[in-house]
């Protein structure tokens, strides 16, 4: 009997999904219609689907935070790949032999402790059911299925005629010889039937024997190959199947390990078995036990190939193993990351980003990594970076400065301002940070902030065309446009607003030059004249300012109309002004306060009855 087939399904415990990829590629390579993994279990995940590609396709793959939801879900699944580590490879093996839906498991872990081995082992051969490994890459069923890395690459796996059906039976312990062990048959042979790796532990949860009695009924295998090593007397058994007759077809086999006898003393190879505690485990004991045996056993290694040709050959002669047709294969379409990296590939890109960058190790803002401006003693500020992401370059102190002055005079004006209100408001009903400060921020715009930017223009724009300060209040009357940055509800002349005294005291201490500061000023004399409260407010102030700072900073017109446009001057007030109402939300969510209901003796209500407008001959209807 045959473990796997075209049909067999499998449960992957641990999500892998480079290993899961491999897989999906195998089946499109041999054209399974259906992928061979039905489910995956992920413990630290909620159940859902992950995307892999079978082919060009894209399949979805259902995620289970437990074997049995994914045995439930998929009870007619065989197989549980155990891609669990050390300490969990056995727990997830001892849950899977409960089921009893699951005939195969296979534990990738190495180190499984000895004593767990083997209670695993005869708790296996109790129930009929099959484990391959600890410490192993699996098996593979050459047309029809493969568990996780057996085999290597798709490259390897067609090259060694892995993809398709052939004429062998391989048992191994070790994964790396059996893909050796593979090419070597495939250059030599029609390929393998069916081929496992026991896995290198001590006591793997299955034996050499085991499995060849079982190709011994598989009526695909023809002839087997057994690649053992030193340590351990699996092999003996072997040898007691062929005496005994047990074991008809003819078995190839070679014990790894010969070269211990050039050692004067014991050494341990790489897995944890291979190691002889006594004369009859060494290679040499047990390959000439083999060969006394009647199993067909070279004279060294490199004399396998020959030897597994003869034996092919023979078997071919006698009818017994028939030509084998070569299909042609689909091409397993690369990965596009893989494709670009080898530049098989260009992709026209969809954003373009020129402030930051998050690809390598640290990222950068503007250049400049991460470490290098983030604490206190770099130097750099808040304002800086600032001025990296949003101007690509790092202005010198007095305008980072300025900023800073701007951001943080705009901060708060108080919980009456449209935009705190609205915060306060949305905190009361429950709602969380995000989108209380979502519905503050939403405010702000012409009426509210948005003076910042029409400041800037509009001042620009008359000291530009050399406009009297006289000529332009003219206009914007005649016009019936409202100067943007000019008046204020409270404040005048006589009652200064104290925020604007301390951004012109500032402008006038540091700034190279404030023309257009000095030009709505006497703007300010015009409009103040006529009336006290039509002074040059904080909006207007910071406005012309950043004009101001921009010109000192030798940008051209253009690129100060483009800041002014795309509202670099109002997100000024966004970022100062998010600063006020995360404070109100947080001051409504410390408070606790119940949800908010506006007096009714605050909102003139002025109902009327509504006016009847249906035609008299529908009034019955």
């Amino acid at each position: 009997m045959t473990l796997f087939n075209r049909e067999t399904q499998a449960i992957f415990w641990n999500n892998n999904p480079k290993a899961i990829q491999r897989m999906l590629d195998y089946d499109y390579l041999c054209g399974r219609d259906t992928p061979s993994i039905s489910a995956i279990v992920q413990p630290s995940k909620p159940s859902s689907f992950q995307k892999f590609f079978m082919g060009a396709k894209e399949v979805l793959i259902p995620l289970y935070t437990s074997t049995q939801e994914a045995v439930e879900k998929h009870p007619d699944t065989a197989v549980l790949l155990n891609f669990a580590s050390f300490r969990s490879a056995y727990d997830v093996t001892k849950e899977a032999l409960k089921f009893p839906s699951l005939k195969t498991l296979m534990i990738t872990a190495e180190g499984i402790p000895e004593r767990f081995a083997r209670e695993l082992a005869l708790e296996a051969k109790n129930q009929g059911k099959v484990v391959i490994g600890p410490a192993s890459v699996g098996a593979i069923t050459p047309g029809g299925f493969k568990t996780g890395n057996v085999g290597g690459t798709i490259s390897n796996i067609l090259n060694a005629k892995l993809h398709r059906p052939g004429s062998c039976g391989v048992v191994t312990k070790s994964g790396g010889l059996f893909n050796e062990l593979a090419n070597i048959i495939s250059l030599r042979t029609d390929g393998m039937a069916e081929g496992l790796a026991i896995g290198g532990d001590r006591f793997p949860g299955s034996s050499y024997i085991d499995h060849l009695l079982r190709m011994e009924n598989n009526p695909a295998i023809k002839y087997m190959i057994v690649l053992g090593e030193v340590g351990g007397l699996a092999e003996y058994e072997i040898v007691e199947a062929v005496t005994k007759g047990l074991i008809k077809k003819p078995v190839i086999a070679w014990c790894i390990g010969t070269v211990a006898n050039h050692f004067n003393q014991s050494i341990q190879f790489g897995h944890a078995g291979a190691s002889a505690k006594k004369d009859i485990e060494t290679a040499e004991a047990k390959n000439k036990a083999m060969r006394k045996a009647g199993i067909h056993v070279p004279k060294t290694f490199n004399h396998l190939p020959e030897v597994i040709e003869a034996i092919y050959k023979d078997l071919h002669a006698e009818g017994i193993i028939q030509e084998t047709s070569e299909e042609e294969v689909p091409n397993i379409p690369e990965d596009y990351k893989t494709a670009q990296k080898t530049g098989k590939v260009r992709k026209a890109t969809n954003f373009i980003c020129t402030i930051s960058d998050d690809r390598g190790e640290e990222a950068v803002y503007a250049g400049y990594p991460i470490s290098s401006l983030a604490t206190p003693e770099t130097g750099f500020s808040i304002g800086d970076v600032l001025t990296l992401l949003w101007f690509k370059k790092r202005f010198p102190r007095w305008a980072v400065e300025f900023i800073e002055t701007v951001i943080k005079t705009v901060a708060d004006h108080g919980p009456a301002v449209s935009g705190a209100h609205n915060s306060r408001v949305t905190a009361r009903a429950g709602k969380d940070l995000v989108s209380s400060l979502v519905t503050g921020l939403l405010t702000i715009g012409p009426k509210f902030g948005g003076a910042i930017d029409g400041a800037a223009k509009y001042f620009k724009n008359a000291l530009s065309k050399e406009q009297d300060p006289k000529e332009f209040v003219e206009e914007m009357k005649k016009t019936n446009t409202p100067i943007p940055g000019i008046g204020h509800r409270v404040k005048s002349i006589r009652n200064p607003d104290l925020r604007v005294s301390c951004l012109k005291r500032f402008a006038y201490d540091s700034f190279p030059s404030t023309s257009l500061l000095d030009y709505a000023l006497r703007v300010e004399q015009i409009t103040t004249a006529k009336k006290e409260n039509l002074i040059l407010n904080v909006d207007g102030v910071i406005g012309v300012l950043m004009v101001d700072m921009w010109r000192n900073l030798n940008y051209s017109e253009d690129d100060i109309n483009e800041f002014i446009d795309v509202g670099v001057l109002n997100a000024f007030f966004v970022i100062g002004r998010s600063i006020g109402f995360v404070g109100h939300i947080l001051d409504e969510k410390r408070l606790n306060m119940p949800l908010y209901r506006h007096q009714t003796d605050d909102i003139l209500y002025d109902i009327k009855k509504a006016e009847n407008i249906i035609p008299e001959h529908l009034n019955d209807f």
